[in-house]
């Protein structure tokens, strides 16, 4: 049976010097790890010589804010996210709000802020104030070696792109219409992407 994965879908765009906080990595379709098929993940920390930290966007945890933590009001709602396999009893939180919002907040890239004051956080969601493209909560992160990561990137398990300007669009959506979203952006040199589901075998 042909591999398909090794064949039209392996596409040498990647430009590993680009990367920085900030930066997508964008899943390929073959890619079967639970933590990462079909999925966008935003690095919040890299340097060549040490790797890379991030958070998975579009995978939820199936368990809302208020089942974490107490403190927040019982049915606002709001979904976690499982950011990766490392650091599963840490919540962490990105947006885009700022430490004027939320101080101690962190700005890892323009406009993109991670963590600040928790209990800011959380009287701003019991506020009821807008979160759909603003916050979004994570447990979990994800981490590369330089070498590890550096041999992905040549692998091509990862597409490598740049944060939209809109940056609620990082902040909104979520499973494989996300990733769809961020394929798309990346252009026709990926459109054969878009074809294979995340289980070739449904097909």
């Amino acid at each position: 049976m042909k591999d398909f994965s090794t064949t039209i879908l392996k596409i040498r765009t990647v430009r590993p010097a680009a990367i920085a906080p900030g930066s997508l990595l964008i899943a390929e379709p073959f890619l079967s790890e639970s933590y990462f098929n079909h999925g966008v993940i935003t690095l919040v920390d890299y340097t060549p010589e040490d790797g890379a930290l991030g958070l998975v966007m579009n995978v939820p945890t199936g368990h809302t804010l208020d089942e974490y933590l107490d403190g927040v009001n019982k049915g606002t709602d709001v979904p976690v996210y499982c950011g990766g396999p490392i650091g599963q009893d840490r919540m962490v939180f990105m947006h885009t709000l700022g430490p004027d919002i939320f101080p101690g907040a962190k700005e890892f890239a323009p406009g993109l802020y991670l963590g600040g004051d928790f209990e800011a956080a959380m009287d701003y969601v019991n506020s009821g104030y807008p979160l759909d493209g603003v916050i979004r909560f994570f447990i979990g992160y994800s981490g590369w070696d330089s070498p590890q990561l550096r041999e992905e990137l040549n692998s091509e398990t990862w597409a490598v792109a740049d944060a939209p300007a809109d940056l609620s669009l990082l902040l909104k959506g979520e499973q494989d219409s996300y990733w769809h979203r961020f394929v798309r952006r990346m252009g026709e040199a990926y459109r054969a992407w878009r074809f294979f589901p995340r289980d070739v075998r449904s097909n």
